[in-house]
């Protein structure tokens, strides 16, 4: 089984550690410790256990986090926290509430990996056998992690209870503004779903259909040209519409997007009008 492991946190560099390492065994996805973008990944995907790295966090830090602990607490994700002896006695005296599991630094990502898969492995276990002795049938048991999470679970967009269905927008951009900004003026005549990377969009993909893309053209990791490449090589989704936003103004680069066969790409800062017109041209 191949658990899902989300990780944030301040401490960029041992998440970049913990990533490499841990992410040719386990479904790694990396999101910044801003309350926005956690919300939007967890509209998407629910992750096995969620890893906040600390380096340095202020007293606000921890409890702007302690405001998205209850997303945690409703899907039962465990937390877990990795920092040295002052910033995790810090953390727990100020989020007491919060019950997670904790890891002093130093630890290397091979032992950070053994010590999560242990505790996931036994956490499913106790559930596996708390369903046992509530159904008493082990046969009707079937263990539920991210990649497999229902549809309440994954995003879905709201379609009018009548009328004709409205097409179906998604927006990748790891700048949660951007996200706001787009869905809230799309919203009103397409159904809007979004994503902060590549890989919350791919894993949307998987189950979800939409009508068009709206994909950054430059984010971190993954970028554009890479995710456009993961769209087009999937049987699945391989007409899918794309268009790119980019604030590339470069004429160079401009030519370097138009070679990569999009439907189109809109210049940032965004001009609501145009990209308006450029979608209406696409889906008409």
């Amino acid at each position: 089984m191949r658990y899902v492991v989300m990780l944030t946190g301040n401490n960029r560099m041992a998440i970049n550690d913990f990533f490499t390492y841990m992410d040719m065994s386990l479904e790694c996805i990396n999101t910044s410790s801003r309350y926005e973008d956690i919300i939007n990944h967890l509209k998407y995907i629910t992750p096995d256990v969620f890893v906040y790295c600390l380096y340095g966090e202020s007293p606000d830090d921890i409890k702007r986090f302690a405001n998205v602990e209850h997303k945690f607490t409703e899907q039962d994700i465990p937390i877990v926290i990795v920092g040295n002896r002052d910033e995790c006695e810090q953390f727990s005296k100020i989020a007491p509430s919060i019950e997670v599991t904790v890891f002093q630094r130093p630890i290397s990502a091979q032992k950070l990996e053994h010590q999560i898969v242990e505790m996931l492995e036994k956490r499913r276990a106790r559930q596996k056998s708390a369903l046992q002795e509530d159904s008493g049938d082990e046969e009707d048991i079937q263990p539920v992690n991210a990649a497999g999470a229902t549809g309440d679970q994954e995003a879905s967009s709201s379609q009018p209870a009548s009328g004709p269905a409205r097409k179906h927008i998604l927006i990748v951009d790891d700048d949660s503004s951007v996200l706001k900004l787009l869905k809230t003026y799309l919203g009103e005549r397409y159904d809007v779903a979004t994503a902060i990377n590549g890989k919350v969009a791919m894993k949307f993909l998987e189950s979800k259909r939409t009508d068009l893309v709206l994909l950054d053209y430059e984010m971190p990791g993954e970028n554009g040209a890479t995710v456009l490449s993961q769209i087009r090589d999937n049987p699945r989704t391989q007409n899918l519409p794309v268009i790119f936003l980019t604030g590339v103004t470069v004429r160079a680069k401009i030519q370097e997007v138009l070679a990569l066969k999009i439907q189109g790409y809109l210049l940032k800062p965004i001009d609501m009008e145009k990209v308006a017109s450029t979608i209406k041209g696409v889906l008409g």
